[in-house]
């Protein structure tokens, strides 16, 4: 079978206010317990390798499995961290061993009135057969911030 080589460009911006302290979401990423207690904890979500290191030039793995489908595999370095102000990383996944994407995305936590403004911007790289799976991604991070948003209530 030959593989067709391709790569596309996708980015994207997600902001969120949240009715907690910056230095209770901020929490939520640094703390490894209250990281693993939101990140990708879905139901349908089988954990496989977890990975915790939460300093520049650490790395973070995250892998799992849908049920009845493919084990996603997310591979994670810490590249820029300043304490309740942000977090930046590059990151790859995989979808079944094949090499899907490698993104830059930073994570800014602004005090708002009501709490924090969290914002999101990442720019990915998609490789080959995933050449399409820019929205898909932008898709995925919207429920993971739905699931840091119900872990903060």
């Amino acid at each position: 079978m030959t593989i067709e080589r391709r790569l596309a460009r996708a980015g994207f911006t997600l902001t969120r206010d949240y009715p907690v302290p910056v230095e209770r979401v901020w929490a939520a990423f640094a703390e490894e317990d209250q990281k693993l207690a939101w990140f990708g904890d879905d139901d349908a979500f089988e954990r496989g390798e977890w990975a915790f290191d939460f300093r520049v030039g650490g790395r973070d793995v995250a892998e799992g499995a849908f049920h009845d489908g493919p084990v996603s595999r997310y591979v994670a370095t810490y590249t820029d961290i300043v304490e309740h102000v942000r977090i930046v990383t590059t990151y790859d996944m995989w979808l079944d061993g094949d090499h899907m994407s490698t993104s830059v995305a930073s994570f800014e936590l602004e005090p708002v009135a009501d709490g924090t403004r969290f914002t999101h911007v990442e720019h990915g790289v998609f490789f080959d057969r995933f050449w399409a799976d820019g929205p898909g991604r932008e898709a995925g991070s919207r429920g993971l911030l739905d699931l840091l948003g119900r872990h903060l209530a």
